[in-house]
Parts: C-alpha cells; sequence; structure tokens
C-alpha cells in the first residue's frame, strides 16, 4: 500500500471515530458503506441489521463497517464474511477482515488455512488458498492451522507484537513471522467506539499512515 493511500485510510478513519465518539450512543447494523456491499444479496445500506446467520459480501469497490452484539467489523474490498448462527463463528471465506470482540466472551474466526480463537482480542485477517494473514492487534487469540493443528500457537499481544502468516497444507512450515500490513491503530479506534470501549494502547501513539 503507498504511502498516500495508508494516509487517505488513516484519516478517514480518524473521522470515523469523531463521529462515532460524538454520538455517544452504541452503534447497531450497518454503520458506513462505500461501494458494493450486500448483506445476505440485499444491497447494504446504513442501519441495516446485521444478524446471526447472515452473508456480508464486498465488491471490489466496496467497503462495510458494523456491530453485530457487541462485536465491531470493517469489511475491506472483494471479501465475503458468514456469521455462524449463535454469532460467535465467523468465517472469512476471502479478501480481509478487521475486527474487534467483546472481552470475556469467546469466539471463533475461520479462514482458509486457519482457524483463531478469539478472547477479547481485535484481530486482522487476510486470507486465501495457500495462506492466511494474522495480526492479533492486541489481547489473546490462538492460532491454529487448518492442515496441521498440534503446531497451534497461543499469542498475546498489547501493539500489534506478534503477526504471523499461517500457511496451507504441504507448506514447509505452518507458521511464520509477519509484518505489520494493511490496518491502523486509527481504524481499531473506530471500530472500539462503535461499541462503547477503547483501545488497551496509548490513544495518542496511533498514527494515520503507520501500517
Amino acid at each position: 500500500m503507498s504511502g498516500r493511500r495508508r494516509f487517505l485510510r488513516g484519516a478517514a478513519a480518524l473521522l470515523l471515530v469523531r463521529e462515532a465518539l460524538a454520538s455517544g450512543t452504541l452503534e447497531r447494523g450497518v454503520y458506513r458503506v462505500r461501494g458494493e456491499a450486500r448483506i445476505g444479496g440485499v444491497p447494504a445500506r446504513r442501519g441495516m441489521d446485521v444478524r446471526a446467520g447472515d452473508t456480508v459480501a464486498t465488491g471490489a469497490d466496496g467497503e462495510i463497517i458494523f456491530v453485530v452484539n457487541r462485536d465491531a467489523f470493517l469489511l475491506r474490498a472483494s471479501s465475503r464474511l458468514e456469521i455462524g448462527g449463535a454469532a460467535d463463528v465467523f468465517r472469512i471465506i476471502t479478501g480481509a477482515l478487521l475486527s474487534v470482540y467483546q472481552p470475556g466472551v469467546r469466539k471463533t474466526l475461520q479462514a482458509q488455512t486457519a482457524t483463531i480463537g478469539i478472547r477479547g482480542t481485535a484481530v486482522y485477517v487476510e486470507t486465501r488458498a495457500d495462506r492466511t494473514y494474522v495480526c492479533t492487534c492486541y489481547g489473546e487469540a490462538e492460532l491454529i492451522p487448518l492442515a496441521d493443528p498440534a503446531r497451534a500457537e497461543t499469542v498475546h499481544t498489547r501493539h500489534h507484537e506478534q503477526p504471523r502468516y499461517i500457511l496451507g497444507k504441504g507448506a514447509p512450515q505452518m507458521m511464520m513471522r509477519a509484518p505489520v500490513v494493511n490496518h491502523t491503530d486509527a481504524e481499531l479506534r473506530m471500530l472500539e467506539s462503535l461499541v462503547g470501549r477503547g483501545v488497551p494502547f496509548d490513544p495518542t501513539d496511533y498514527g494515520t499512515s503507520s501500517y
């Protein structure tokens, strides 16, 4: 991602933070839609409910921000997310997802090559057939390679310390260290603000073009 695109994305997220904080209320359903986005095959619109059992999908120009219970999600372009029947299992079929989860409530995020056990965590995921990128932005997560569950790893982070690539079947190793890419602290702060929470790191430290 270019430096200009990172700056613009961070600036847009900062504006959303200010809007959410100014409203003083918890959000529900769809908060913001850009470009093509659908929920259960229906074009998404602001205020639309997102429920257990729904599928959320974006087109090549799409992005959608929404809340399910006390969890908040930013689904990037060309992505597809399935929400399990009890809204405790989320399956990212393709694309990229930034999400924050209610502390103390266990959730599961499934990707193409990995299962991620959520423990009140913020997670950024990009998934494809041969590997999944996972940044546990803060909190605790169990990273389980589907090709070799015995290689599972539990990570504890405060501020993006342990990103991983989780590889698919036939790879020489199941898990590799990775850089922090394609998501910002401003976006995390915005998502947490939608559900009445803050980030666990010093909010004055976040930048608009760090990643």
